[in-house]
Parts: C-alpha cells; structure tokens; sequence
C-alpha cells in the first residue's frame, strides 16, 4: 500500500511539474510577442518607443483628418475605431440639433468646446452623422 502511495505521489509530481513547465513556456511566448509583435511590425514596442522619443525615421502622423476636431477628439475616436476623415466636415444646423436631442444639451457644447467624445457619445449620436 505504502509503494503505491508514493508511485502516485511521484506521478502527480511529474505531472504538475511538467504543467508548470509549459505554462512557463507559454507565459516567455506570449511576452515575446507583446513586447516584439513580429506579426505587425508598426505596433512593436520598439516602434512605439522611438515614435514616443521622436527618434529620427519614426513615423509621425500629425495629419489633420478633419478640422472640426481637435487632435485629443480625433485620437479618442481612433482609439475606439473611429476614422475622424470618415466623419463630416461641416455640421449643419439639423446635425446640431440631433446631437442636443441625442447627447443632451451640456455634452453638446462640452465636444463643441473641445472635450473628447467618448465610445457612448457616438453610439448615441452616430445617426445624427449619416
């Protein structure tokens, strides 16, 4: 009875260390492509540092997409996966209106005055654009 127990001791002890080991491996795997990205080579973290430290050959966009929005506004619709060239460049009373209608007053006049819409901001508006 005794050998049995430590034949199965030693057997779950190989087991768990073996689960352990490739856990390990998965974790060094999955942090080699965060921080290196091979598959996208614009989203490496070396690419985002030298973009960040404005080394020479980084790819700066400084574009204006749309001149009714500031650059702050235009990197928030880009985070959630909003292209601000897509969006109109004029707003027309009728499109002002909805935004109030949609957004409510006070939200209305804090974009126009240069606040970041948020994800819900659009959703909410978004049939006010088209």
């Amino acid at each position: 009875m005794l050998s049995y127990m430590k034949l199965f001791k030693k057997i779950l002890n190989i087991f768990f260390v073996g689960l352990g080991v490739i856990f390990f491996i998965i974790i060094l795997v999955a942090t080699y492509f965060w921080f290196t990205s091979p598959l996208s080579k614009e989203k490496s973290l070396p690419v985002i540092l030298s973009n960040v430290a404005g080394k020479e050959g980084s790819k700066i966009d400084n574009i204006d997409k749309n001149p009714l929005l500031t650059e702050e506004q235009e990197a928030q619709l880009e985070t959630i996966g909003i292209n601000p060239s897509d969006l109109p460049t004029e707003i027309t009373a009728e499109m002002e209106a909805c935004f109030v209608v949609k957004l409510g007053e006070t939200r209305t006049k804090k974009i126009i005055g240069g606040s970041a819409p948020t994800a819900i901001d659009f959703f909410k508006a978004r049939s006010c654009i088209n």
